[in-house]
């Protein structure tokens, strides 16, 4: 028998109040899917609407579908139909959301994250009492200066160590920011990977993790060096470019009709209802990697000062 998901905790501080986050959290989520996008492959939008649940008020309800056929081994490409994409589904009542990944092909996999924000330095050791209060995980601090990320997603530009903000004056953050940055917020990510296939169970859960991990670093290092892009915006700004951007990427994949619509009127809870518990995930919309054998990945703390590489994410929009 399969034992239960692995289950882990992921807290991810940001130089950043909430309120501001919920702000550059949509615009990153939009500009990484467009980038990381391409004929055939990336994050395709399937519907972005508003949704009221009778629990957590009035949120909005994503569907996307990633595609990742050139992300399989060889071997996987031969079984799996042409067209293969992983399902991300997102509750966002902020602060608080709730992500969902499903595969059909894979029906034994899935990913779950639980996500809570709150203006602290992840100092609140009992955010998820409510959800997983007797629950073993493991709590896991993410550095967005001083972490390793993997050498190929790696850019000066982008580096909390080398960039400061004009707009807000916030960054060249150094070893020990947490403790003396203000403002200061949290990220708290109950995340849940379970893949129920005796004999590989641990060792894939174990990967999952590690690529789930790698993702969140990468997207809030986004978040924060694209913040003079995002901080003047309002929300219904940020909302019309999440959709032209949207359209944009739908369309930059071509296999799909280019164009999506966002409803203005909130479906009633009895339409769809949200996850009971605590279901989902996370990824950002980079392409997950999790199918392939895992391999080891040369890694970099940041990059020392007399590397430069070319920087191919230029604005598309």
């Amino acid at each position: 028998m399969c034992r239960n998901m692995l289950m882990k905790e992921y807290r991810i501080c940001m130089p950043l109040t909430v309120e501001e986050y919920r702000i550059g959290q949509l615009y990153m989520i939009s500009k990484h899917s467009h980038e990381q996008s391409d004929r055939g492959e990336g994050v395709e939008v399937v519907q972005n609407e508003p949704y009221e649940d009778p629990n957590y008020g009035n949120g909005q309800l994503t569907e996307k579908r990633v595609y990742l056929n050139s992300k399989l081994p060889s071997w996987a490409r031969a079984v799996v139909p042409k067209i293969f994409y992983v399902t991300e589904k997102a509750w966002n009542y902020y602060p608080y959301t709730i992500t969902e990944y499903t595969c059909s092909f894979l029906p034994k996999f899935s990913i779950h994250i639980e996500t809570k924000y709150e203006d602290n330095k992840g100092s609140n050791d009992n955010i998820f009492d409510n959800e997983a209060k007797d629950l073993d995980r493991e709590v896991c601090f993410i550095d967005i200066a001083c972490d390793e990320i993997p050498e190929r997603y790696y850019k000066e530009s982008e580096d909390p160590k080398y960039f400061k903000s004009e707009k807000t004056g916030r960054g060249l953050l150094k070893e020990g920011w947490r403790e003396t940055q203000q403002p200061i917020m949290c990220s708290y990510k109950l995340v849940s990977v379970k893949f129920e296939v005796w004999g590989l169970q641990t060792r894939v859960e174990q990967f999952v993790h590690k690529v789930v991990r790698d993702i969140l670093l990468i997207g809030h290092r986004q978040a924060f060096a694209w913040v003079d892009e995002w901080y003047d915006m309002t929300m219904d700004e940020v909302r019309e470019f999440e959709r032209a951007t949207q359209e944009a990427t739908n369309k930059k994949i071509g296999i799909f009709p280019p164009t999506i619509s966002i409803s203005n009127v909130a479906l009633p809870s009895s339409v769809r209802s949200a996850p009971s518990s605590a279901p989902s995930t996370p990824l950002s919309t980079d392409a997950p990697e999790f199918l392939p054998v895992p391999k080891d990945r040369q890694r970099k703390k940041s990059a020392p000062e007399t590397l430069t590489l070319p920087d191919p994410y230029k604005k598309d929009l």
